[in-house]
């Protein structure tokens, strides 16, 4: 961790934020990478949930169909717990499903370009 005290002042470089979101796309994925989940507790999208995870590969159950993918959340992984090893009980550290269902999954710049966005809309809406 570093101390942010040591710098006497911080300056965000600017960016130019696209309307859309661009969540991370199946043939960018490295496993062992880590991506964030961001999703928001409310429909004005005032209110951000990040949550990080390493995405840990593709078809990793004989049975999937089509293209699964499997990320797992990050305390277990870095405790070393790995899907092949995993017990019954260690489930709720993995999840699983389609591209589809993992539209809110972004590398680390991406998902701060939609956290700004969240933050332009809470100082219009006097969220802060």
């Amino acid at each position: 961790m570093t101390d942010d005290s040591l710098i006497p002042s911080l300056r965000f470089e600017a960016r130019k934020l696209r309307q859309y979101s661009e969540p991370i796309t199946v043939k960018d994925l490295k496993e062992g990478s880590v991506y964030f989940a961001l999703n928001f507790c409310d429909e004005r999208m005032l209110i951000p949930v990040v949550e990080p995870m390493v995405f840990i590969g593709k078809n990793l159950r004989g049975n999937d169909v089509g293209v699964v993918l499997y990320f797992q959340e990050i305390d277990s992984y870095l405790q070393g717990l790995r899907f092949d090893t995993a017990t019954d009980s260690d489930t709720g550290s993995f999840q699983s499903g389609t591209e589809d269902q993992f539209k809110y999954v972004f590398e680390f710049e991406r998902a701060l370009d939609e956290l700004m966005k969240c933050a332009l809309r809470r100082g219009r809406t006097g969220a802060l």
